[in-house]
């Protein structure tokens, strides 16, 4: 097989990758030599790679930083409305080649590169993932980020600078091992500390009445030191800022109290304090209610709301500060993403009421008017509810105004519903039964003028079953905001091969406007295109089977369908369902090894979270299962599997443009919306799925007869769930489900300990919350299908061309375009803002333009 373009040898003919000028290349090697020399302290005998990225990283930011400054300068003339987006979790990547394409300088730096003798792609795979996310709510974040610049948004957003981030998996003997992900251990070029804008942060203490109201009194304190990196839209010259908290404990910590002079002690307590941003929590779709975590929570609220606060207070030279908060909502808004920066709610009414002295009605209308909650699940493991106690002890005078807003919300019910009891009990903020907790999404719905759930059928059931009687007492309050990825890392940067075709059909501007892809339908029965189309799969498929060799050792064959599962390991995402046709298709093949059989590569790659114990037997299961199967001589180059580990962005951006099929399998009713398939869908795979999440969206686009969808819908579910799902029935009437199911329970896949996955199958069996045998048959029927239509190349590629066509609508561009006017009250512009080349007046000039708007 003739050995595929480099990603240089594409990006040469790519235009959307910014022009290749000589001047360009000299300074930008020039650069290159200046940082090695001057910042690295090397010269090119003894540099070594990582030194290599560096200097490169180093010269990019430098292109950066001209028009960072610049932005900021323009908001600060044109004093927009500013959008913060407060999130506990940023699943960044890398930032090296993204930055590069937002500023049009990849062919020039691949350019100087090569003439330098250096390999783009080796330096490349220096730079260390930041990892300071779990899995979707962190990366839409990212997304969100990059579309908002690129929208030319004034927006900010604010998180934790996590010492570790997600952990890094190893799997060993066929389990999952976590280490630490000590990301920052080299540097990180891309990030500048501010310690001039250092703020205090307190914790526990005491409340005082005074005459003039409420004290928090005796506190302990925090430093929070921000960390900003920038973030470049899409060559528009916009830089907008991505602000990390990190903890420092007081120079005077512990050493200012009655400490009779163990200073050696005090100082090494310091350690306490700034535990508070050293590890981001695990856990995906689960609350695990520990004071640390409610400390972080607290930690990233506090230092943003006083951030927030000077700068709307700040206004430009000669224009007197503002004093009155009326006009805060004009000039503000914050959207929480998820529950976990709910303590934002409590903590504006503090500031406003404690501090500045506003009366609480004033107050509690501006913080509504401020803030917005997104939805992230429904899962009921997943919603934040902290224990009273808990509060009280941390944060004693939040938990008063909490009391405070439930009274007024509980009062407001009360006029309304008369003698409902019921429904006071349900709405309350306050969870009364056992130990008393706090409802932090009671709290978000409550203090918010906008809450949306992330795809249409999660916002419906948002409201309709989960907050029904919210719903019913403010229904304009609820909307909904299909999530979206960015075409930016998810096409441009992860797939050039694909990017440069389409541009040569349609033109470029489809990079700022997905639903551009429309008119790829004018090429569905164009041969030619189908080809090419098919070629660059292929060629995506072949360089993921050479990384798959050289990084795990493992030998695949690049014509066989490569079928993708990778997302968090959860029981409601069925990475089981998926297990248990991997076994009955090895049971096909050994019954009959002659008969004809479509060759497939199942890979499946994911995180358990360390303490979720059946996540992680999944993961032993698949890896015994691969065990037998792949070391099976009758099986042969018809199945493998393979467990992908350590998925993570940058390993997302290396499978996701190989596969041919992309499993999108939850159970109906249980993912929120999913973007891993929007983003298979953009790269030219297929989807198998069910009618959940966006999938839902994602056939109403494409057709449905474009997608394999099987499985109970939402109103199956709910229907099974009222008569009641009996396992044991279908073990009973499939017989290919009862041939996998006993191999397991015997020990097939685990000759050493027939016991192995007892929990496993137990859970199947006897309690499994997410039905995986009642969807069986028809995901078998459906992968039947799958198979037969692979083996028609042209109608396969002609069916992949209709779904790339039919992604527009999943660009995250359209989804803050939407937050934008309907949530925040602010308009997109394609205002370019003034390059730092031109005069200071350019600046001035473009505000006044922007004002008019």
């Amino acid at each position: 097989m003739a050995t595929p373009l480099t990603d240089q040898e594409k990006r040469k003919q790519i235009s959307i990758r910014g022009i290749v000028g000589v001047e360009n290349v000299a300074e930008l090697k020039k650069g290159f030599n200046r940082h090695l020399h001057f910042t690295l302290v090397k010269d090119r005998n003894i540099a070594t790679p990582r030194d290599y990225y560096f200097a490169l990283a180093h010269t990019v930011r430098d292109h950066l930083v001209g028009r960072w400054i610049r932005t900021q300068q323009f908001y600060y003339e044109a004093d927009p409305k500013r959008v913060y987006y407060l999130s506990l979790e940023f699943y960044m990547g890398r930032t090296l080649q993204n930055t590069m394409i937002n500023l049009g300088l990849q062919n020039a730096c691949d350019e100087a590169i090569y003439q330098l003798g250096l390999d783009m792609e080796e330096l490349e795979e220096m730079e260390e993932d930041a990892g300071l996310g779990n899995g979707g709510l962190g990366r839409l974040a990212a997304c969100f980020l990059d579309s908002m610049a690129t929208l030319g948004l004034a927006a900010y957003g604010y998180g934790i600078r996590y010492e570790y981030g997600i952990f890094n998996q190893k799997i060993r003997d066929g389990w999952q091992v976590e280490e630490a992900d000590d990301w920052l251990r080299h540097g990180n070029p891309w990030e500048k500390a501010r310690p001039e804008y250092m703020l205090p942060v307190h914790f526990y203490g005491r409340v005082e009445e005074t005459r003039d109201g409420s004290k928090w009194v005796d506190t302990q304190v925090v430093l929070a030191m921000p960390y900003d990196t920038p973030i470049p839209g899409y060559m528009n010259n916009t830089v907008n800022t991505m602000r990390l908290w990190s903890a420092r404990a007081p120079n005077d910590f512990n050493l200012r109290d009655f400490n009779v002079g163990d200073y050696i002690q005090a100082v090494l307590d310091r350690n306490l304090a700034e535990n508070i941003s050293r590890v981001l929590y695990p856990n995906d779709n689960f609350f695990e209610g520990k004071e640390l975590r409610l400390k972080q929570e607290y930690f990233v609220v506090a230092a943003t709301l006083q951030d927030i606060i000077r700068r709307f207070k700040t206004t430009k030279k000669g224009v007197p500060g503002r004093t009155s908060f009326e006009s805060f909502p004009e000039k503000v808004a914050i959207q929480l993403n998820d529950t976990h920066p709910a303590m934002a709610i409590p903590e504006l009414m503090r500031i406003f009421v404690d501090i500045e002295k506003l009366d609480w009605d004033t107050a509690w209308d501006l913080t509504k008017r401020t803030f917005a909650y997104t939805n992230h699940t429904v899962l009921p493991e997943a919603l934040e509810r902290w224990p009273v106690e808990l509060l009280e002890t941390l944060l004693p005078r939040h938990l008063q105004i909490i009391y405070q807003i439930n009274q007024a919300h509980l009062d407001r019910i009360a006029a309304a519903f008369p003698g409902d009891m019921d429904k006071l009990r349900k709405m309350s903020l306050i969870e009364e039964d056992g130990c008393k907790r706090v409802n932090m999404a009671h709290l978000c719905i409550v203090g918010s003028h906008a809450v949306n759930g992330v795809a249409e059928i999660h916002s419906n059931i948002i409201k309709t079953q989960v907050f029904n009687d919210f719903s019913e007492l403010e229904p304009e309050k609820f909307q909904n905001k299909t999530n979206g990825i960015t075409p930016r890392r998810w096409l441009l940067l992860c797939n050039p091969g694909l990017a440069e075709l389409i541009a040569e059909v349609i033109g470029e501007d489809y990079v700022k406007d997905l639903s551009q892809l429309q008119k790829l339908n004018d090429f569905v029965d164009d041969a030619a295109f189908i080809r090419d189309v098919s070629k660059v799969k292929q060629d995506n498929k072949v360089k993921f089977a050479q990384y798959l060799e050289k990084e795990y050792n493992v030998k695949i064959n690049p014509s066989s369908m490569f079928d993708v599962h990778v997302k968090r390991i959860h029981e409601y995402k069925r990475q089981l369902l998926n297990c248990l046709h991997i076994i009955a298709m090895y049971n096909r093949i050994r019954k009959n090894p002659s008969a004809p059989f479509v060759p497939r590569t199942v890979i499946i790659g994911g995180k358990a979270a360390p303490g979720y114990h059946m996540a992680k037997m999944i993961i032993r299961l698949i890896t015994s299962v691969a065990a037998v199967l792949n070391n099976d001589p009758v099986v042969g180059d018809k199945l493998k599997v393979i467990f992908l580990e350590n998925y993570r962005v940058s390993l997302a951006e290396k499978v996701i443009p190989a596969t041919d099929l992309s499993e999108q399998i939850s159970t109906a009713g249980t993912e929120a919306s999913g973007t891993g398939n929007m983003k298979f869908m953009l790269n030219g795979a297929l989807t198998i799925g069910t009618m959940d999440g966006a999938n839902v969206e994602m056939a109403e686009e494409a057709g449905e007869e474009n997608l394999f969808i099987f499985g109970m819908r939402v109103e199956d579910v709910a229907e099974m769930d009222k008569k009641g799902y009996d396992a044991m029935s279908y073990y009973k009437k499939l017989p290919e489900l009862k041939q996998v199911m006993d191999q397991i329970t015997s020990g097939f896949f685990s000759p050493r300990n027939p016991d192995l996955f007892k929990d496993v199958t137990n859970m199947l069996f006897k309690h499994d919350r997410f039905k995986v045998f009642a969807d069986f048959e028809d995901y078998m029927k459906c992968q039947e299908k799958v198979s037969q239509l692979y083996q028609d190349p042209k109608e396969w590629t002609k069916m992949v061309i209709k779904n790339i066509a039919a992604t527009g609508k999943f660009s995250s561009d359209r989804t803050i375009t939407e937050y934008a006017t309907e949530v925040w009250g602010v308009e997109p512009t394609d205002l370019k803002i003034p390059p730092p080349n031109e005069p200071r007046e350019a600046i001035e000039e473009t505000a006044r333009a922007l004002k008019k708007m």
